[in-house]
């Protein structure tokens, strides 16, 4: 069964290469989740294969799957994606190992190394897939290197040692929530962790200390199950907002600019005195005033960007020389705070915006503010981090 574990994960690691599928029209930059979002725990079962200092100069068989050498066992661990291609993770590895001592090369003696031990690391996680091809939610096949240090415990000898680490965690994707692991780990330990400290260090000719290693290497197969949110929302495209907006802010200059070319011609005729030709039916044509949008960033009231004022500037004008009412509404997104913190928020917003307006010159009993709390009108999510202002009767 042990030999067949190790078989079968080195088989993997060589097929890995041809699992990667990537969509391009799915990579995105993305924006920053909260810290409860993107936790993960593991469960592994594990071949170990240990090689002890002392075999420095004996002539012990190197393939890890000798008897002697190996066993197996389990790991667990948790830890967080902090961005697509960075995490860190804690992990718990143990508890049946092997303890190769022996200066005489003996069947009998390999038959008595059998020792348990645990060890606890801390790891950097490098998701290269993510970092190198751009985010993708639905990749099949992660290739995430990592390197970490920790300590380590030989129970049955009643010993501690540091040791430091790296290995490579290759990923296949289930389903959002569930994930299926292949991790190929090795480990350096001081020479404690097999029970013996003896030989730590050798001399050869020239006088230079050659310090051996307690080393372990860990083949673990096993499933990831992402905690709570688990993929990352695409970043705003508020250029195109931005454009949107602008669009119709230009379509209702237009219409003013064609207003005050009719109200300078009726000025010019009243001041020559000019009697007026009897007046055609009159088509009072309602000008379109189309709502403006000021963003914000998560749990924040002041605006994101200060070109989005410059919307807000121009209907600011259209109000004041026409005399309209102004209607600011505020808006939070509903995925992140409770309903009294975003409601809160939203009023926050909104006297943000109606404050401005009141620098612009616009009159504050003409504007009125409303806070609807946290909505999810739009997608994703921070698109309703946002307030409104429109003109109305």
């Amino acid at each position: 069964m042990k030999k067949l574990l190790f078989v079968l994960a080195l088989s993997c690691v060589t097929m890995s290469s041809f699992a990667q599928e990537a969509d391009p029209t799915l990579k995105h930059s993305v924006a920053t989740n909260s810290f409860w979002s993107n936790w993960f725990i593991q469960a592994n079962a594990v071949g170990s294969a240990f090689y002890s200092n002392q075999e420095h100069g004996q002539d012990f068989a190197q393939s890890p799957l000798k008897d002697f050498r190996n066993n197996l066992g389990f790991s667990v661990a948790v830890g967080k994606w902090f961005t697509p291609g960075l995490g860190l993770r804690t992990k718990f590895n143990g508890v049946w190992g092997r303890t190769v001592n022996f200066g005489e090369n003996t069947p009998d003696a390999k038959s008595l190394n059998a020792s348990k031990y645990w060890t606890v690391n801390e790891q950097v996680l490098f998701n290269l897939s993510n970092m190198l091809c751009g985010y993708n939610p639905n990749r099949v096949w992660n290739f995430i290197p990592y390197a970490g240090a920790g300590i380590g415990r030989n129970m049955t000898y009643n010993r501690y040692s540091f040791g430091i680490g790296v290995g490579i965690l290759n990923q296949w994707r289930l389903s959002r929530k569930l994930a299926l692991n292949l991790d190929v780990a090795y480990n350096m330990f001081e020479p404690d962790l097999d029970g013996y400290a003896s030989n730590a260090g050798t001399k050869p000719e020239g006088g230079f200390t050659v310090v051996n290693k307690d080393r372990v290497l860990n083949v673990e197969i096993g499933l990831t199950y992402n905690l709570g949110k688990a993929t990352w929302e695409k970043t705003p495209d508020v250029d195109a907002i931005k454009a949107l907006s602008q669009a119709q802010i230009d379509a209702l200059n237009a219409q003013l600019a064609e207003a005050n070319a009719e109200n300078a011609r009726l000025k010019a005729l009243l001041a020559n005195q000019k009697p007026a030709p009897a007046p055609a039916p009159q088509v009072i044509k309602e000008v379109a005033c189309p709502a403006v949008s000021v963003f914000f960033n998560i749990n924040k009231y002041t605006p994101a960007s200060k070109k989005d004022l410059v919307n807000v500037k121009t209907i600011a004008e259209f109000a004041k020389e026409n005399k309209a009412n102004l209607k600011v509404t505020g808006y939070a997104d509903s995925a992140t705070g409770s309903a009294k913190y975003n409601q809160d928020l939203s009023e926050k917003r909104a006297t943000t915006v109606a404050n401005e307006l009141v620098k612009m010159g616009v009159s504050r009993d003409n504007i009125q503010t409303v806070g609807k709390g946290g909505v999810a009108d739009l997608s994703p999510v921070s698109y309703n981090r946002r307030a409104t202002v429109e003109v109305v009767k």
